[in-house]
């Protein structure tokens, strides 16, 4: 998967999925309401991308992967990098990604929570 597909992947789930550069123009961050669930790394060869994931998933994706790794410069325990190096499969990447963004759903309030859910699209 390259990182326009990512990068147009993660825009097309939610109506409400923000990006900025709070780090610098080699970080591309995407947000959903206020809270970091993805930064996409412009600058490296080959790409990375650090995905917010639950510590027993983050876990096994590591075992399963060479490609995933402790999320560098964040939480070691709740977040993951994956390098893109076409070694896991589109699929697993697309899921990672909206796993990151339902861990930010799942904390928001009841109202908030049901409202972003009716909006997240089923990619």
């Amino acid at each position: 998967m390259h990182i326009q597909n990512i990068h147009e992947y993660i825009l097309s789930l939610h109506p409400d999925i923000e990006e900025c550069f709070p780090f610098g123009p080699e970080t591309l961050v995407f947000k959903f309401s206020g809270k970091i669930f993805a930064l996409l790394s412009l600058d490296e060869i080959p790409p990375r991308i650090n995905l917010k994931c639950d510590p027993e998933k983050a876990i096994q994706l590591r075992e399963r992967y060479a490609a995933i790794i402790p999320g560098y410069h964040m939480n070691k325990k709740h977040w993951n990098t994956l390098i893109i190096d076409g070694t896991v499969p589109q699929a697993e990447i697309k899921e990672m990604i909206r796993h990151s963004l339902q861990l930010i759903i799942s904390g928001l309030s009841k109202a908030a929570r049901s409202r972003a859910e009716e909006q997240l699209k089923q990619y």
